[in-house]
């Protein structure tokens, strides 16, 4: 009996053993394949959603460009890009035409317009001598003091002294202009998109309203200020003025002068960057060329040299 007891017992122990293997690995393999079905499920669910997120995307682009297609609540015409002189990688700008844009802001924009961040000593060694810029700023009254009795007073512009505002205050001018406030010129090309392309279309712009399009009293039609309504008249007509140097005044000729004087104005630093720039490519070629040989110097030994192995004899 006792020999019968410990076979059975053996055989308990073995048919347990076979058994726990047999679930064990049916239990991994359950496992394994489990997550191999996941795995299998989240790459195609990123291949869907990647479908998805570009066919979205593609016709969400689609439909904003169709809309902006037919748009027809935009009255805005965009400017031209015009072949200007100063538009080169190493072109400054044309100092002959700072200065006649010079005249036309004195003798036509700054009866309306200011340019109170332009002081006359910033004419010096730009369009005009130090004499002629003194000149200039002697021409005008500016207001200072007060004086000994603590009153205000006026006195002959220093080249120190910034250009005069044609108005007292912001309510003075819009009373002036039918409630419109005529924006400072100092950097207007930088803020306006376009920059001195604008500045020129719309001085030349001017003209009647299509059919179909109203512009009430005291304002004007121009294709290029948003919405087509603008509250300043046309102001350059040809003759208008007389340049010092005698080139002939028309309309283009002085829109252009005066598109790069307030090219100038916002970009004072233009002829000096490009000429830093110009010095710095110098610079750098030269450094680049000796840093080239030193490494072709340096390292031409151990790309030239040969390793060789020879066995013990």
């Amino acid at each position: 009996m006792g020999i019968i007891a410990k076979m059975a017992a053996v055989a308990c122990r073995g048919v347990r053993t076979v058994l726990g293997k047999s679930a064990g690995t049916s239990i991994l393999t359950h496992q394994s394949a489990k997550f191999s079905t996941l795995r299998d499920m989240a790459t195609a669910r990123k291949a869907v959603l990647a479908a998805m997120g570009v066919v979205g995307g593609g016709a969400a682009g689609l439909a904003y460009a169709l809309n902006q297609s037919v748009k027809a609540s935009d009255l805005e015409l965009h400017t031209a890009k015009f072949p200007w002189s100063h538009d080169g990688v190493f072109s400054s700008l044309d100092h002959a035409s700072i200065r006649r844009g010079y005249e036309v802001y004195k003798n036509v924009c700054a009866a309306c317009h200011s340019m109170k961040y332009i002081a006359f000593r910033n004419l010096v060694g730009v369009s005009h001598t130090e004499a002629e810029a003194k000149e200039e700023a002697m021409g005008v009254q500016i207001d200072d003091g007060p004086d000994d009795e603590g009153m205000m007073f006026k006195r002959p512009g220093k080249l120190s002294d910034y250009f005069p505002n044609p108005y007292p205050n912001d309510e003075a001018a819009r009373s002036a202009n039918n409630g419109a406030l005529p924006p400072d010129l100092s950097y207007i090309t930088s803020a306006r998109h376009g920059g001195e392309n604008y500045i020129f279309s719309l001085l030349t712009g001017y003209c009647d309203p299509p059919a179909g399009v109203s512009v009430r009293e005291g304002l004007y039609y121009n294709p290029y200020f948003v919405g087509g309504a603008i509250g300043m008249a046309q102001a350059l007509y040809n003759e208008v003025m007389e340049y010092s140097d005698g080139t002939p005044a028309t309309a283009s000729q002085m829109a252009k002068d005066v598109s790069v004087f307030l090219k100038w104005a916002a970009e004072p630093e233009h002829d000096d960057r490009k000429k830093m720039a110009l010095k710095a490519l110098m610079m750098f070629s030269m450094l680049f060329s000796i840093t080239y040989y030193i490494k072709r110097h340096k390292w031409a030994v151990l790309k030239s040299r040969k390793i060789a192995y020879k066995p013990p004899q």
